[in-house]
């Protein structure tokens, strides 16, 4: 009996689409039902549920396939410590098809190689967002998060409560704030210790 062949699948953003790779996944021989996903999560970040199960799925036998190496990790140690994992559970690595033979010194090489762009892509992204942010910030597009309240609501909020009328819940509905942006509020108007 031959193993069975887990998919795993990853998109960076809610806006991105999984379908390609799903796709590219049944192609590789991977049933429909057997693909594992991340949807909005970074490949820099391995605390991903999707990849957890893909991963919790795999026994000694199967393949775990990926449409490419950057899907299931943007780092280096990441990609190495995942394929030596599975190595050590004797489940094999397919990437895009071709699979990965840790016994192979061409193999690793190219594991490698695929596994140092993935990296460099990742910081070539965090580059152009960090870059991105800043032109913004200079045309004053960014400017951080906006506060709930006005300078104006918030005065009347601080006169509104001094006049002990309203609770906090009362204040949250009449301002149309949750109640821990009250308390919030409030705790600014207190002396520091």
């Amino acid at each position: 009996m031959t193993g069975l062949k887990i998919g795993y699948a990853r998109v960076s953003t809610t806006g991105q689409d999984l379908t390609a790779q799903r796709e590219g996944l049944i192609a590789l021989g991977v049933d429909a039902d057997q693909v594992y996903v991340d949807h909005g999560l970074t490949g820099t970040n391995r605390t991903r549920p999707g990849l957890r199960e893909a991963l919790a799925a795999v026994r000694s036998g199967d393949t775990l396939v990926v449409t490419k190496l950057d899907r299931l990790a943007r780092s280096l140690p990441d990609a190495r410590n995942i394929a030596d994992e599975l190595t050590t559970k004797g489940v094999t690595l397919s990437i895009g098809g071709s699979l990965y033979d840790p016994n192979d010194a061409v193999g690793r090489l190219l594991f490698n190689v695929l596994g140092m762009v993935a990296e460099f892509e990742a910081d070539l992204i965090r580059a152009r967002t960090r870059e991105g942010m800043a032109v913004a910030k200079a045309k004053g597009r960014l400017r951080g998060k906006q506060p709930k309240l006005s300078p104006s609501k918030r005065k009347h909020l601080l006169a509104t409560h001094e006049a002990g009328t309203h609770t906090q819940t009362e204040l949250a509905e009449l301002f149309d704030v949750s109640r821990a942006t009250i308390y919030r509020e409030l705790q600014r108007t207190q002396p520091e210790p």
